[in-house]
């Protein structure tokens, strides 16, 4: 009698196992609840990374580096695996920083007129030489107009010019004809100087033009006398991204510049009459020739990349990375301020630091995702994009197999938007991508409001562009949930009295709604890029893609 009870039960007991099996499989499956951002979370990273303890954490100082111990404090408690070297969380860069000795700069301009002594720095300044202590130039005087080479646009400012052994006088800037973003990349300091050197020249002057004087006045260039030039170091020891060839280069004053073409085919102002036209000006040999030398001191110091892996799920997949970047400096210690000297970087940028711990500690908390995720805080954004260039080219992880970089850079968070602004969207099927991500956060994408600007080739994910991998910046967007706020006037309200400045600290009316949703939208775009099912590409013909891809 107990036995077929008990085969009775059981029984009845496998039939209500098998109901249970059959309503599993045919209902619907709960959607996954996304984690939340903390808020008191993302203000204590702020809090503590924009601290005056920390000194404005200007790269390789002390500050900086108990900044990036912090981030791998952070990196430790998610458990995340270490990507720095020798299995930490740090990945150590050589510097060499280069001071001007400020009564060194010599220069003598010789002329038709004679021979005249130019004053450093009323009518011309210089910067510290990476590349030596002591540097000396002479030699004949060279006018190549904007300097550039881009065959893409049918532009050659070198064409039928001699300039071996010469020093080239050019103009900043590029031509109004030159799209945005890739103007910005022809005329970037790094190119004008590879052209130059490529065609033997010795020794560079820029000049301005009447729109560069008005977006950066030579006055206020003299406030950057006694900045340090900094450069990372290969492993033979050489300043990287340097032209030994170009001896000493000088940037004059509109005044000092119109000496240059004393006796020469075309004057100055001939000149700035053909930018007037939208020409772009033809170059030629100058009745002239320049000697000039400077001094430099040079210091070695070094300062910590923090980077750290999640994990992919899928055994394939994995292999690939999505690089979320945030730089952990800022300017340090401002000279020329009598009160409070300590440049913060609250908004510049311990937010988009912060932004990246929280993003990774989000990431952590769900399941993971198929690709491997890689979270770097970079050096030496402030010195020019350093610590993310010295990665690009000193991966911890196979640079091929870096598929994207989402880039958080200064997110000013004074306001609660309902878009987001991804910088270099449009070059590659990211824009798909992060729009799609958006929108499950319940927002939307936006255009580049300010084009102009090429914002695209000025943060560290640029350094990832350069090296082939899609790459976007990501910001909050100006449109304000609130109809009565401008969220574009409040950006620019921060570039032009924070910015930089002192003030950049946690006085400031941060919005904390704004902060978390931040969080969680960065949060979905990185699920976004690393569970689909095909690695970012470039779009056809695109510029940036056909020029830096690795074939």
């Amino acid at each position: 009698m107990k036995r077929v009870l008990l085969t009775s039960l059981i029984l009845v007991g496998l039939m209500g196992c098998q109901d249970d099996v059959k309503n599993t499989t045919t209902a619907a499956a709960p959607k996954p609840v996304a984690p939340q951002a903390d808020v008191n979370k993302i203000k204590a990273h702020i809090e503590f990374l924009a601290d005056d303890l920390l000194e404005g954490r200007d790269t390789g100082s002390r500050g900086h580096e108990i900044a990036a111990r912090y981030i791998a404090s952070q990196f430790t408690q998610l458990n995340l695996k270490p990507a720095g070297d020798d299995g930490s969380y740090l990945q150590r860069i050589p510097f060499r920083q280069a001071f001007l000795e400020q009564d060194s700069p010599k220069l003598s301009l010789t002329t038709a007129e004679g021979t005249q002594q130019l004053e450093y720095p009323k009518e011309y300044i210089t910067g510290a030489s990476t590349v030596s202590e002591n540097s000396a130039v002479e030699g004949k005087l060279v006018f190549v107009g904007y300097g550039i080479i881009a065959p893409e646009l049918n532009h050659d400012d070198y064409a039928d010019l001699d300039v071996d052994g010469k020093i080239v006088v050019m103009l900043t800037g590029k031509p109004k004809s030159f799209p945005s973003e890739e103007g910005a990349h022809f005329a970037s300091r790094y190119e004008k100087a590879r052209y130059a050197a490529e065609h033997g020249a010795i020794g560079m002057i820029t000049i301005s033009t009447p729109l560069g004087e008005k977006v950066r006045p030579y006055q206020n260039l003299l406030n950057y006398i006694h900045t340090p030039r900094v450069s990372w170091l290969d492993k033979e020891g050489n300043p990287h991204g340097a032209f030994p060839q170009i001896k000493d280069s000088a940037y004059f004053s509109k005044e000092a510049a119109a000496k240059l073409f004393a006796g020469a085919q075309k004057s100055l102002d001939d000149i700035y009459a053909e930018l007037e036209d939208d020409k772009s000006p033809k170059g030629f040999a100058l009745d002239a020739s320049i000697n000039m030398s400077k001094t430099s001191t040079h210091k070695a110091i070094s300062s910590p990349n923090v980077a750290a892996v999640l994990t992919g799920s899928d055994p394939e997949l994995r292999k690939e990375f999505v690089v979320y970047s945030a730089h952990s400096d800022h300017i340090g210690i401002a000279k020329t301020v009598k009160k409070d000297k300590i440049n913060n970087g609250a908004m510049d940028n311990a937010t988009g630091t912060a932004m990246l711990i929280e993003t990774a500690r989000l990431m952590s908390q769900g399941p993971a995702p198929k690709r491997s995720v890689l979270f770097l805080a970079v050096t030496g954004e402030e010195k020019g994009l350093l610590g993310a260039d010295y990665y690009a080219h000193n991966p911890t992880v196979p640079i091929k197999n870096i598929v994207a970089d989402v880039n958080l850079d200064m997110p000013v968070l004074t306001y609660e938007f309902s878009d987001i602004i991804a910088f270099g969207a449009n070059h590659s099927d990211l824009n798909d991508t992060v729009s799609q991500a958006a929108k499950n956060a319940g927002l939307t994408l936006s255009p580049d409001p300010m084009p102009e600007q090429a914002i695209f080739t000025r943060s560290d994910h640029y350094a990832f562009v350069k090296q082939g991998v899609p790459s976007v910046f990501v910001i909050p967007g100006w449109t304000s949930t609130d109809p009565n706020v401008d969220g574009g006037k409040m950006f620019n309200e921060f570039l032009h009295t924070n910015y930089h400045k002192p003030s950049d600290d946690m006085s400031q009316d941060f919005n904390w709604n704004a902060a978390k949703k931040f969080a969680e939208v960065n949060l979905e775009i990185g699920t976004t890029i690393a569970n689909q099912t095909k690695r970012p590409a470039w779009n056809q013909g695109d510029f940036f893609g056909d020029t830096f891809t690795k074939k």
